[in-house]
């Protein structure tokens, strides 16, 4: 769903309308800021007028065309003998990543990690300034020896040196030995040499003020070494017992990860899932792994689980997106209707400030989350959905709301890096002119992959268009099919016949009846625009026929689906008749069902 654009930065038209339809699939939010149009693109309008009212012919050849090059796409099989060599390939090292990461609790050790480099860092600046301390203390002693002969600095200087080599070397007493022996001779030529030296030692232990402390310090400095390496040798022997200790521990099992509800690696449903992200990232095993381990992170870090328990955070947007019926290959088809936030107070109650778009956000998740944990993620089943954008009313929209924008592209670009490859074919329809030759502009930004799966169909060909994908039974009534909200009659198991009213001409359909009881029946032209009605005619040739309906003009604006109920208690039949005086073409919907007599 959201993987197969070259640009990832959303925009107006194509990001409200599929931001919520196909993540992935959306332009860059730069082509927005061109206004409308660019110059070059108007010359082009002639082949997008087909969305609108003009030459009818030129309109369906464009839009059959749009149609039949969307059909080009097709879904891959998910199983995985169906894969080709190098597809089985890169699944199976998908897997032994995965797998890896598993062991590791890699998907869930990188948050402890980061700080971890940083406490490591710290002490290392401390460590090197207690090297540097005695530095300056030998810098000390170098000043109080600059007294004596210059001759006599370079023997004390390498003294010096022997002793901060020797704590590196672990026996530092050698390295006093020779200090003490300098010291000795330089102090022998003098006549109290040994008072000095008693001396000295009482001063130090008093609080050294004298210059002659120095020698002292020279023979006590490396004592203290020798005091703090066997503490250290200690601590070396004592980290062998704790690394025994962690091997004789037993290993950590390996982590278990879940994604829609589908733990990684424990089934055939999971090899549908990788399958996703490998063709998301064109079967590049690391890119997928890598797109893997962002998506499961953002999972934690978004709280879905939680979400999903979450009420009442998208109250009056039940209108705006939502799942009806299925298509003709068995996808859940959504629906997205943008144009109904032209109610100015639902606009305001969902998009005026951050906290509300961040609300609108968590709840499009939440719904999207719902939806995808019903698919059957089975080699054999349903694992994608069908997304049905209404461009209706929805050019201010794009343009000039602001704010409209901004949530529609925060979740664009959620959807097209944590959703892959969820949308099997994006239909859009009551497309205005503008939005064709738009697409032909923002084109150079999409995969092939991504505009196989497009559909466009202006206002006049949207029930037709639908009906190539989704039967009329399952297509809301506002859309041209016929199935409405609540208890009625027929549902969408009741199939629907489709059959086309030519130009200037009378279609009649025969509804019959063997026996008594009460036929039931709904008709639906597109556009109507026609005359309709209806009579009833016995078997027998002696009977009398019976007008049911009386033919009168039916307009656009009239009731979008006719029913009638007729109780009869002989055989015969019902004849519908259509009376189109217009020059073009129809589209005629009907069902009937006869239920027996009580």
């Amino acid at each position: 769903m959201a993987d197969e654009t070259k640009n990832t930065t959303p925009d107006a038209p194509s990001a409200t309308q599929v931001e919520v339809v196909v993540p992935s699939e959306n332009p860059t939010t730069t082509l927005l800021d061109k206004d409308t149009l660019p110059q070059p693109e108007k010359a082009e309008e002639p082949a997008p007028q087909e969305v609108v009212e003009g030459d009818k012919e030129k309109d369906e050849a464009s839009q059959d065309n749009k149609v039949a090059e969307s059909a080009s796409f097709k879904e891959e099989s998910n199983k995985v003998d169906d894969l080709i060599d190098p597809e089985k390939k890169a699944l199976d090292e998908f897997k032994l990543l995965i797998r890896e990461a598993l062991n590791k609790h890699q998907f869930t050790a990188p948050p402890p990690h980061p700080p971890a480099p940083a406490k490591d860092e710290e002490p290392k600046p401390e460590e090197k300034k207690e090297e540097e301390e005695p530095k300056p203390e030998d810098k000390k002693e170098e000043e109080a020896a600059e007294p004596e002969d210059k001759k006599d600095e370079e023997p004390k200087t390498e003294a010096k040196t022997e002793a901060s080599e020797a704590p590196a070397e672990v026996p530092p007493h050698p390295s006093a030995e020779p200090v003490k022996e300098d010291s000795e001779e330089k102090t022998s030529p003098t006549p109290a040499a040994d008072p000095s030296e008693t001396v000295v030692v009482e001063k130090v232990e008093e609080a050294v003020e004298e210059i002659k402390e120095t020698i002292v310090h020279e023979v006590a400095a490396p004592a203290p070494p020798p005091c703090e390496e066997p503490a250290a040798a200690p601590a070396e022997e004592e980290k062998p017992k704790e690394e025994e200790e962690e091997e004789t521990a037993t290993p950590p099992a390996p982590e278990e990860v879940s994604i829609w509800g589908v733990p990684l690696l424990a089934d055939e449903r999971s090899d549908v899932i990788l399958l996703k992200f490998l063709r998301a990232r064109d079967f590049k095993v690391k890119e997928a792994f890598a797109m893997l381990k962002s998506v499961v992170a953002w999972r934690k870090e978004f709280k879905i689980d939680e979400l999903l328990e979450e009420e009442g955070i998208g109250e009056g947007l039940e209108k705006v997106v939502y799942i009806h019926g299925v298509d003709r290959e068995g996808h859940p088809v959504c629906y997205n209707a943008f144009g109904e936030f032209q109610d100015k107070e639902l606009y305001s109650n969902t998009f005026s400030d951050a906290e509300k778009r961040a609300k609108f956000l968590r709840w499009y998740i939440q719904f999207l989350e719902k939806n995808i944990r019903k698919l059957d993620f089975s080699p054999e089943g349903t694992c994608t959905i069908v997304q049905v954008t209404d461009l209706k009313n929805s050019p201010g929209l794009i343009l000039f709301k602001k704010e409209l924008r901004q949530a529609t592209n925060q979740a664009l670009q959620l959807l097209q890096d944590n959703y892959p490859e969820f949308v099997a074919k994006q239909v859009f329809i009551n497309v205005p002119w503008w939005y064709v030759a738009y697409n032909r502009m923002i084109s150079p930004f999409l995969t092939q992959r991504t505009k196989s799966k497009f559909v466009f169909a202006g206002p006049t060909r949207t029930a037709e268009t639908l009906f190539k994908y989704i039967a009329p039974e399952q297509v809301p009534v506002q859309y041209g099919g016929l199935s409405k909200e609540g208890e009625h009659e027929f549902t969408t198991a009741d199939a629907a016949t489709e059959e086309t009213i030519k130009p200037t001409s009378k279609h009649t359909i025969e509804l019959p009846i063997t026996e008594a009881g009460t036929l039931v029946w709904e008709v639906r032209v597109a556009g109507w625009d026609v005359s309709y009605g209806a009579e009833f005619v016995p078997s027998n040739e002696e009977g009398y026929t019976w007008i049911v309906q009386k033919s009168r003009k039916m307009g656009a604006g009239d009731e979008q689906v006719v029913s009638c109920t007729f109780k009869i208690g002989e055989a015969g039949k019902v004849v519908l008749t259509f009376d189109n005086q217009t020059s073009k073409k129809k589209k005629l919907l009907y069902r009937s069902k006869t239920k027996p007599s009580e």
